[in-house]
């Protein structure tokens, strides 16, 4: 469906950017959902207390201005700048406070692990916020640039309730929700009472929902878009040499990976896993996928990030081994459903490859596609045996991804249903350690660990590969997946 006005669509108004992805938004609740389709259209619709900048290096103010910490690290002052919500009501501290809230205690967050650790959270007055933690934390200021810490409205949440406000968010952020057309696109309008409105060039932005690369891909060299992302690697260098255009390969935290749903027989034996892992020949998967981009990945912490460990026992392709892991578990005739999502150019090919290898020590992958707004809860629902999924980074610090791939249950460890008490144990100290050497250590134990039970299996680390038409400027993308929209100039060039 698209919006007409006059003769023309929405996206060829002046000043309105229109960017092809794959899936659809699932919704705009901060707290329930782990999606990148969701986090990367919500980060400009909502503002957090501290926010993380381009580099994807380093913390900077958000909604709060300032902050103090005191001198045994338990207790956080926040001081709220002057701000308001897209209905023109103040943004307070009752509404950062009523946020946290629900991201520690609602039973739909699915981040509360990393957010228990505040104790208590008091509000002086309407720009001032107390956090008091139960114990000093070391990732605990880069988890508060978390999407799932978005700022709500805490009267308008309460108005609407849960349903209403997850598809009609009030907005503290640079845009609002316009209009929600499921299935087809989000239409977003610049929000006038966005704290930093002046700097906002933009009159909208939609994200049109493309599952087939190659119809985005073509859409995007027609100009029907303004922008598409999740550019396939093959279509890099075609990209490039069409003047019309502009490729952005960007650093990324970027990680591709086979889940593996530990509950289905035989998955639950760590020999099946290990010899699945040793079967797959990453490196080919990268050769002949990625064309040069991407680079075998060995730990589920991206290279360059912090804490990242090379020393984690990855296994080397090796289909002697796998074997002798396979007779080890004493299974054969092995059968696994692969959820392939449908559409997606690079998930099809590394399907088809792992496939193939894995027939090489007697597995059968049967691959299911699917489209891609129903494979997210086929894995919530562990009805999958295999899926190719991937993540990037959403804070600073090893702790968010750590704890929800390994760490907690309240995500089934993404979705793997991967179940370690000492793994757990371990990353909840890790997360408590402020010592830099002793933490790193416990990092490293972590993937060591992670790694010998077969968690999941690494496969490659790749950029954010984005392209736009000529006349978009200042498309950003951090490396932990951020748009800056509130900076992007869209001109007749």
């Amino acid at each position: 469906m698209t919006l007409v006005m006059g003769a023309m669509t929405v996206a060829d108004a002046a000043g309105v950017l229109s960017i092809g992805r794959r899936e659809d938004s699932s919704t705009f609740d901060p707290i329930n959902t782990a999606q990148n389709i969701d986090f990367w259209v919500f980060m400009n619709v909502y503002d957090v207390l501290v926010r993380v900048d381009k580099t994807g290096a380093e913390l900077v103010p958000g909604l709060a201005e300032s902050w103090d910490i005191s001198t045994d690290g338990l207790t956080y002052t926040f001081h709220l700048r002057d701000a308001k919500f897209s209905d023109g009501s103040a943004i307070t501290s009752e509404d950062a406070k009523f946020s946290l809230e629900r991201v520690r205690d609602d039973e739909l967050s699915l981040w509360s692990d990393s957010y228990k650790i505040i104790s208590d959270m008091q509000t002086p007055d309407p720009k001032t916020l107390v956090i008091t933690l139960s114990e000093q934390s070391a990732p605990f200021l880069s988890t508060l640039a978390m999407p799932a810490t978005s700022v709500i409205s805490k009267a308008g949440f309460e108005a609407k309730g849960q349903e209403d406000y997850s598809q009609n968010p009030v907005a503290s952020g640079a845009f609002v929700v316009k209009e929600w057309l499921r299935g087809d696109r989000v239409i977003l309008a610049k929000n006038p009472e966005f704290w930093q409105a002046d700097k906002v060039s933009l009159d909208g932005v939609e994200w049109i929902s493309m599952p087939d690369d190659n119809t985005r891909m073509l859409s995007v060299q027609s100009g029907e878009l303004d922008a598409a992302i999740y550019v396939p690697f093959s279509r890099v260098e075609e990209l490039k040499a069409d003047d019309k255009l502009t490729v952005h390969i960007e650093p990324s935290t970027r990680e591709d990976h086979l889940l593996m749903n530990h509950e289905h027989e035989p998955l639950n034996n760590v020999h099946v896993r290990a010899a699945i892992d040793y079967a797959i020949d990453k490196q080919s998967i990268v050769d002949a996928v990625t064309f040069g981009q991407g680079k075998v990945a060995n730990s589920f912490i991206p290279a360059g990030a912090l804490y990242h460990s090379d020393e984690n026992g990855a296994r080397d392709f090796d289909l002697e081994k796998a074997k002798a892991e396979l007779a080890e578990a004493g299974v054969d005739g092995i059968s696994l459903d692969y959820l392939v999502n449908a559409g997606n150019e690079v998930d099809e090919q590394v399907a088809v490859l792992i496939q193939q290898q894995l027939a090489a020590i007697g597995i059968t992958i049967n691959l299911v596609k699917m489209d891609p707004s129903q494979t997210w809860d086929m894995l919530v629902a562990g009805d999958y045996d295999l899926s190719m999924m991937y993540w990037t980074n959403d804070i600073l610090d090893p702790d968010q991804k750590t704890t929800f791939v390994v760490g907690h249950d309240v995500n089934m460890n993404y979705m793997t249903r991967y179940n370690n008490e000492k793994v757990k144990q371990l990353v909840a100290e890790a997360r408590l350690e402020l010592d830099s050497a002793k933490r790193k250590a416990m990092y490293f134990e972590i993937q060591k660990l992670a790694k010998a039970d077969a968690h999941w299996i690494d496969l490659f680390y790749s950029p954010f590969i984005n392209v736009t038409q000529k006349g978009i400027k200042n498309f950003d993308q951090n490396p932990l997946g951020r748009f800056f929209l509130e900076d992007t100039v869209k001109t007749a060039e």
